[in-house]
């Protein structure tokens, strides 16, 4: 698969076939390693964090020779978390000034207060979301709508396509095992009208402060709504030039006919 014996493993363990492919979005995560590094958990166990069986089928079967440890989501995880710490001061000071952010997933658990992982300590957020991550066994998977003020707010009634729109919902595809809990005087990006969100159980999804948004909205978001695209390019140019801006208007057909049938599938 490398060519050569991997650095750190010594060529000790090695994929044999993958049935199905490892991930029903196509997505594979990859990990440098270097020679001598410690690799932590057993190749033979998918981690608690990771697609079950259950979900995706059997991932892969894997002959070793030795055991070794290997937790890719947590030690990403570590390494995210560090290096947001070493960015924290100039990203809570961009989004005080109103700077647009949209962070999704993984991103958006680092910016609460923080990550805890399902072993070891927690993971601390730079938090500028009033949220906190514990990690479970449930996985949160499947197409989301969920209603959200934040667009009827700012729904463009100058847009040719705004028949199209359905009025304050957005669409995306969630897959998480974290649950976000929202703290008090929070304010959730929207409420589940299908799916999970959050936490899958109080009905909030996501979290905005000022002009920062963090959800668990996969799924092609920003094309699939056209109008929270708009959103984060108008407060965007609103904060570079210093005055309310309107966005000339665009045929977005395509992409609101996607919206509308994710809307039609899940009812």
């Amino acid at each position: 698969m490398f060519g050569k014996k991997p650095k750190g493993v010594g060529g000790d363990a090695k994929i044999i076939k993958t049935t199905p492919p490892l991930s029903p979005t196509g997505v594979v995560s990859p990990i440098q390693v270097q020679e001598g590094d410690p690799l932590v958990a057993d190749l033979e166990k998918i981690p608690a964090n990771r697609l079950t069986s259950e979900d995706i089928g059997d991932i892969a079967e894997i002959e070793t020779k030795s055991k070794v440890e290997f937790d890719l989501p947590k030690k990403q995880q570590e390494l995210v978390a560090k290096d947001l710490q070493k960015k924290a001061k100039v990203l809570k000071s961009e989004i005080e000034r109103g700077v647009p952010l949209l962070s999704i997933c993984g991103g958006y658990q680092l910016l609460g207060d923080y990550y805890q992982p399902a072993k070891g300590p927690k993971l601390p957020g730079i938090e500028l979301f009033p949220v906190y991550t514990e990690a479970s066994d449930q996985r949160m998977i499947g197409n989301i709508v969920i209603s959200s003020e934040l667009l009827v707010q700012s729904k463009d009634k100058k847009s040719p396509n705004s028949e199209l729109r359905t009025d304050n919902l957005l669409v995306g595809f969630e897959n998480h095992s974290g649950k976000t809990h929202l703290k008090r005087g929070a304010l959730p990006l929207g409420m589940v009208l299908k799916g999970f969100g959050n936490n899958g159980k109080d009905k909030t999804e996501g979290c905005i402060y000022k002009n920062a948004i963090g959800c668990y909205m996969h799924g092609s978001l920003l094309p699939k709504n056209p109008i929270l695209a708009d959103w984060l390019l108008k407060k965007a140019l609103e904060v570079k030039y210093g005055k309310s801006i309107d966005l000339k208007p665009l045929d977005d057909s395509l992409e609101s006919k996607a919206h509308t049938s994710i809307i039609e599938r899940v009812k």
